[in-house]
């Protein structure tokens, strides 16, 4: 049964509320102090507080302090008679959950109550889930009980305690970025900076300004010096995705970061020494860039010690009940909703699907689904108009990956009028990766709008 403290020092409020709770089914402890308040939370657990503002001894927001210094993540209510805006910034800003005016209406207080109670046993929930989910068929925040992400997971524990650059290999939204941070949390340097950068979606001037930082002055606009991301890396790791998109010049300088592990800023002359893990990542075929003169074969060597393929969802659709529960979960808390499930017949068209946005698709649809979703079960109804429509993968064997891809993105692009951000989001993409992509396809697109 969940528990709630009242802290008033009004006989007749402690009674009223606690009377009111009971009604309710909680179990209440009411205390007419503050320092009494402290000695119940350090021997009981508590859902929730109601807490008076101005009481003797220790007010409100000093009972809310200490609460918090004491490092308990109670939600405390504040009550008070004697409202003003600057009282209601303090309790807010002090990490109140609410803040309430005498006299309340009992209903209200009880929902809001129910609110918080069901927001924290669907946390509870989540963690329960995750603790089981991370016990067979999750890495970090890898999910995937299918042989082949069980094959990463287990290159990811031999690779990670070495000091080896590594080259990851997958389409877009397969989590790329994750493995990562997997690699890097597992690795000696767990406890160093894990610094990200997007190389496809920056100019190469920027790009290398964001790598090498600089100096003050080193072009117009540098008014102050300012780190790179190798130098901020420095004791960590630093993961480097779209590699394929970076120039042939900022190439040569990378080369040289892996080789001496050493740069200069831009505009600079002081070398700077790094220990820095570079973890690179692609959705492009390096090996034919190489040949075709666009990457720098001394550069793909050295990123290529290590390389890990992460399979595209449609390769290890076995994964999709986890990862559905998995997204599931994760919405519910974020929306305070609390869906059960979703229906087999929902299911089956998630399966049914060939997913070319891979994870972040699926994610980004489970997430549609919980919003528009009213009851406790996500039904066919609630799923994207694009997945009803019974597409599936295309059984002309003779097309290629990249002719499957280019149909695809003028299909979706046709289903939200040309509308890049939303496209972007129904293919589990950023913008910039969709706009190289329709360059890189020649997609003409008619009336589009961001």
């Amino acid at each position: 049964m969940d528990r709630i403290l009242i802290v008033d020092d009004e006989e007749i409020m402690r009674e009223s509320l606690t009377d009111w709770l009971k009604e309710d089914g909680y179990e209440v402890l009411a205390v007419e102090d503050g320092f009494k308040a402290l000695e119940a939370v350090q021997s009981q657990d508590f859902s929730v507080m109601l807490v008076d503002l101005k009481m003797p001894k220790m007010d409100g927001l000093e009972v809310l302090r200490e609460v918090k210094r004491l490092g308990f993540d109670i939600p405390v209510i504040i009550i008070t008679a004697y409202a003003t805006v600057d009282t209601a910034v303090a309790a807010m800003k002090e990490g109140a959950y609410d803040y309430i005016i005498k006299p309340f209406n009992p209903e209200e207080l009880g929902l809001t109550i129910k609110k918080i109670i069901e927001r924290q046993h669907l946390l509870k929930e989540n963690i329960l889930l995750r603790k089981e989910l991370s016990k067979r068929y999750q890495f970090g925040d890898i999910i995937g009980k299918s042989p082949k992400m069980q094959s990463v997971f287990e290159l990811i524990r031999t690779v990670a305690p070495s000091k080896s650059t590594i080259l990851i290999c997958g389409e877009s939204g397969t989590g790329k970025e994750m493995v990562a941070r997997a690699i890097h949390e597992t690795s000696l340097r767990k406890d160093g900076p894990f610094i990200a950068l997007a190389c496809g979606a920056l100019p190469e001037t920027l790009l290398e300004a964001e790598l090498f930082g600089y100096e003050k002055g080193a072009f117009t606009g540098a008014n102050i010096q300012k780190k790179g991301k190798i130098e901020l890396a420095d004791g960590g790791t630093l993961f480097l995705d779209d590699i394929a998109d970076i120039s042939l010049k900022t190439q040569v300088d990378l080369l040289r970061v892996l080789q001496e592990r050493e740069f200069r800023r831009l505009g600079g002359t002081e070398t700077i020494k790094v220990d820095v893990r570079i973890i690179a990542a692609t959705n492009k075929d390096l090996l034919k860039l190489v040949e075709q003169g666009k990457f720098r074969d001394d550069l793909y060597y050295r990123l290529n010690v290590i390389t890990i393929t992460i399979p595209p969802l449609r390769e290890r659709k076995e994964d999709i009940p986890l990862l559905v529960t998995h997204f599931l979960q994760k919405y519910n808390i974020e929306t305070g909703k609390k869906i059960e499930k979703i229906a087999e017949s929902a299911l089956n068209i998630l399966m049914d699907y060939h997913w070319p946005g891979n994870v972040r698709e699926l994610e980004n649809t489970i997430e549609h689904a919980v919003v528009v979703t009213e009851g406790n079960v996500i039904l066919p109804e609630a799923l994207p108009d694009f997945l009803k429509q019974k597409k599936t993968l295309p059984t002309d064997t003779k097309k290629s990956l990249e002719e499957v891809e280019k149909q695809h993105i003028i299909q979706v692009l046709k289903e939200n009028q040309g509308n890049i951000s939303r496209t972007a989001e129904v293919l589990g993409i950023n913008r910039v990766t969709l706009y190289r992509k329709i360059k890189e396809y020649n997609i003409q697109v008619e009336d589009s709008t961001e």
